[in-house]
Parts: C-alpha cells; sequence; structure tokens
C-alpha cells in the first residue's frame, strides 16, 4: 500500500518532467502530448491523424526516447506484407551437421512502443496483421504464438484519408485505438520557433524520464486506483448517445455510434488523465478532456452530416452539451 502511494504521488512529477523533456524537441502540440501520455500510462494505443510535415513520427520517436523503452518503426507502404510487420521463418542449415531447421526471426512488431507510420498507405490485408497483436498482445506465425514484451504500444500515424493514396482503416482495428488524436497545424509563433530549431545548429534531444520498468510500476498503479460511480455513469451514457437508436438530438447526425469499447476507455482515459494530475479520483470533466479522442474515431456520420458540414468533433461537442 505504502509503495502504492509513493508510485501514486510520482505521477503528476513525471507527467511534468516528461513534458518538459519532449518540449525540448517538439514545439508546441502540448494538448497532443498530454493525451498521448494519457495513453501511454493507460496502455491505450494512439492513433495520431493529420497532414504530412506535422512532426508526428518525431514526436512519437522524442516520447519513446523520453520514456525510456525498446521501440520499433514501420513504414507502411502499398506494398508491404504481413510478414514485415510479424516477422517470419528462414532455413538455417548447420555448418558442422549440414542439418536443415526452420527459425523465426522475430519483426519490427517485437518492440514496446511500435510507430506504424502512415498506417493507412498499406491496403487492409496488411494492416490487419497488428490486430491480434494490439489486442491480445501476442503474435501468431508459422503455427507458433509468441507473446510480446509489457508494455506494447501501438502509436500509429495517419494521412487524412483525403489524400491520394491511401486506405481506409478497417472498422475493427480503428476500435483497438484507445485514441484517435487530431494534429493540427501549429500557431506562427510555434512555427517561427520550429524553423529557428530546426536550420541552426544541432537538434536538441529530450532527456530520458524513465525506463520500462519505471513505467510499468506507474501503469500497474494507475489500473489499481477506485473507480468513480458517476463517471463510470456519465462514461456509459456518452457512448450510449452516439448510437442511432438514442433519443438525444446530436443523434440524428450519427450513422453508426460507439460500441461498449468506447465506454470503458473513457472510463480508464479519465482515471489516467485525472492521476496524472495528482487527483486519485477522476471526475466528469476529466471525461469531457478526453472524450473527443475516445469517441471521434468510433462514430460515422451520415450524409446529412456531411452536407451540413459536421464533423464527428462538433457532434460530440454537441452531446456534451446535451447531456451537461
Amino acid at each position: 500500500m505504502d509503495n502504492d502511494v509513493a508510485l501514486f504521488e510520482a505521477l503528476a512529477p513525471t507527467r511534468q518532467a516528461l513534458l518538459e523533456s519532449i518540449g525540448k524537441v517538439v514545439v508546441g502540440q502540448q494538448h497532443v502530448v498530454d493525451l498521448m501520455l494519457t495513453a501511454l500510462f493507460a496502455n491505450g494505443h494512439c492513433l495520431f491523424v493529420g497532414v504530412p510535415g506535422l512532426a508526428k513520427t518525431l514526436l512519437v520517436n522524442t516520447v519513446a526516447h523520453a520514456v525510456g523503452v525498446q521501440h520499433g518503426r514501420i513504414q507502411f507502404t502499398p506494398d508491404l506484407m504481413p510478414a514485415d510487420i510479424t516477422g517470419s521463418e528462414i532455413l538455417e542449415e548447420d555448418k558442422m551437421t549440414g542439418a536443415r531447421k526452420l527459425r523465426f526471426v522475430k519483426g519490427p512488431i517485437f518492440s514496446n512502443l511500435l510507430l506504424a507510420d502512415e498506417i493507412n498507405r498499406t491496403p487492409p490485408k496488411t494492416q490487419a496483421a497488428l490486430l491480434q497483436a494490439m489486442q491480445e498482445r501476442e503474435v501468431t506465425a508459422a503455427g507458433h504464438t509468441y507473446p510480446l514484451d509489457k508494455p506494447f504500444l501501438v502509436f500509429a500515424t495517419q494521412n487524412p484519408i483525403e489524400q491520394e493514396g491511401t486506405y481506409p482503416l478497417p472498422e475493427a482495428q480503428q476500435d483497438r485505438f484507445m485514441f484517435s488524436i487530431k494534429v493540427g497545424y501549429p500557431s506562427m509563433a510555434e512555427e517561427e520557433e520550429i524553423v529557428r530549431r530546426t536550420t541552426v545548429g544541432v537538434m536538441p534531444e529530450a532527456k530520458q524520464v524513465l525506463d520500462r520498468d519505471r513505467l510499468l510500476a506507474l501503469q500497474g498503479v494507475l489500473g489499481r486506483l477506485p473507480a468513480n460511480p458517476d463517471v463510470v455513469k456519465y462514461a456509459v451514457k456518452l457512448a450510449t448517445m452516439t448510437r442511432p437508436e438514442h433519443k438525444a438530438n446530436a443523434a440524428q447526425w450519427i450513422r453508426w455510434g460507439a460500441g461498449p469499447r468506447a465506454s470503458q476507455y473513457l472510463a480508464i482515459g479519465a482515471r489516467s488523465w485525472a492521476a496524472l494530475r495528482g487527483h486519485e479520483v477522476p471526475s466528469i470533466d476529466d471525461v469531457k478532456a478526453i472524450a473527443s479522442a475516445v469517441l471521434s474515431h468510433r462514430i460515422v456520420l451520415n450524409f446529412e452530416a456531411e452536407a451540413a458540414g459536421m464533423t464527428p468533433h462538433s457532434v460530440i461537442a454537441q452531446l456534451i452539451e446535451e447531456l451537461g
């Protein structure tokens, strides 16, 4: 119990240290970083959506270095095959005996934090190679199942679907991501700072703040925090309001709503968001803070919404306002 208290008290200072370390490399995007850290400590996968050139890849690599975990990277392309992700068997010959045997060579998915760069540049068949790993934290290849080391997290970047040469993510895979985080353009002042940093001298590096064991310990204590019944009730209510059969006014814009996993992630995300700010018990405001990141990729808008210029984020804002 005493150890849990000490670990909990370390969460908020650790978040601050990570923000400072990451801020030495990544200019601005603090809300994006905050959501990423919330998912990281909640042991949830993240999808980062934005046009090319917004430092999504740099952000994920910087976080991996600051957290001190083993990280891998896959550049998704149209010709990428599932074996390029999971690994494959190769035939080896013993030089002494001449005997031949198959040996499994692990792919880049065998890491603690996997950067799936431009995940929607590859067809759904290859995207689906991540599904088992994201849900079960294990990989099946050549008839054998291999467990993945803890923690295992997928931080994927995605270009908007309107970009030429992209494929929509399968709904089942989108649902495996705890958060979908929109990465926007920097402000003018931030862009000036980016230019100063990247065109003169040597790029700064993030300081390592954690290591794998420490991260696992902090994830563990966060998972043992008590649930707030009011937060659970609010999370479930908000998720059900996204379903078209619900009587919510904003549901008129929705063709397909969020499933039960959304309710789970709303509650877990609120707990992580609150704990990283030193609050033992999450509040409804904590649910609201992460609601758009949890729900935006889990709802499909109808034609009327698109014609009216609605977006998933604006619909979710309406639902929150309606729920109160």
